[in-house]
């Protein structure tokens, strides 16, 4: 299968747009957090991404003599 030649104007807007400001914006939110709020957010990222839950509350034992 032939493969297409890329328009090499195109590639070089491609990665001026895409590689310089892709991390600018997070750069920037996470320069305006404070630690705590950076820490509540890694928290909030990391139960999203591995699932991490809570333990659920104990079973209550059974009552006796009913």
């Amino acid at each position: 299968m032939a493969q297409r030649k890329k328009n090499p104007a195109a590639v070089a807007l491609g990665r001026l747009g895409g590689l310089a400001a892709a991390g600018a914006g997070l750069k920037a939110k996470y320069a305006a957090m404070t630690p705590a709020e950076r820490s509540t957010l890694a928290r909030k990222a990391a139960l999203a991404r591995w699932g991490i839950k809570k333990r659920p509350p104990k079973k209550k034992p059974p009552l006796r003599g009913r």
